[in-house]
């Protein structure tokens, strides 16, 4: 068995997921703290004790009201973010120097009537839309920029995998190598 490696010191532990549908477009949500207005996915802190994996569901869920979802891929080790000096005095008690995240691919397998923004407390996003993934770099924050584009690097191929037998491809969890 292998030992999980941790986060790199100074950065919070956190999770994300790339949700895709049936037609290969990615989730984004526009964030209701942030102006101007900038989309990014599901993402938030992993509690201590929590798989990342189980974090980045439960985070899916917080964000989105649906949990109809299966993971189909995992980005290998820590994608790092540092956060601009003006935020980073603020946010987290300045305990952080910016974020570690272990991010995942998920399909839906869900209606889009199911994803309900404002089931979090307070809600995360105040609007939401389907997206072509190579657009999501150009609407995140810039500090976020690099971490969005290696999303892109990393899941693009699998997503067109997915979705390449049509609008009703392979809906059965696939392995998250």
């Amino acid at each position: 068995m292998t030992r999980a490696v941790p986060p790199p010191e100074g950065y919070r532990p956190c999770a994300g997921v790339v949700l895709f549908n049936d037609d290969g477009l990615v989730f984004a949500g526009r964030r209701t703290d942030t102006r101007p207005a900038a989309w990014q996915f599901p993402q938030g802190g992993i509690r201590p004790g929590e798989a990342p994996e189980t974090a980045a569901l439960r985070e899916l869920a917080e964000e989105t009201g649906t949990d109809r979802a299966f993971i189909v891929q995992a980005v290998d080790g820590w994608l790092t973010y540092d956060l601009p000096g003006d935020l980073r005095s603020r946010i987290w008690g300045g305990r952080y120097r910016g974020q570690a995240q272990k991010w995942f691919l998920a399909r839906f397998a869900g209606k889009d009537g199911e994803i309900d923004i404002g089931a979090g407390d307070p809600p995360e996003f105040d609007a939401w839309r389907w997206m072509p993934l190579a657009d999501i770099a150009a609407q995140i924050v810039p500090f976020k920029r690099d971490v969005y584009a290696a999303l892109v690097a990393a899941f693009a191929a699998r997503i067109a995998r997915e979705t390449a037998s049509g609008p009703n491809g392979p809906r059965a969890p696939a392995s998250t190598s």
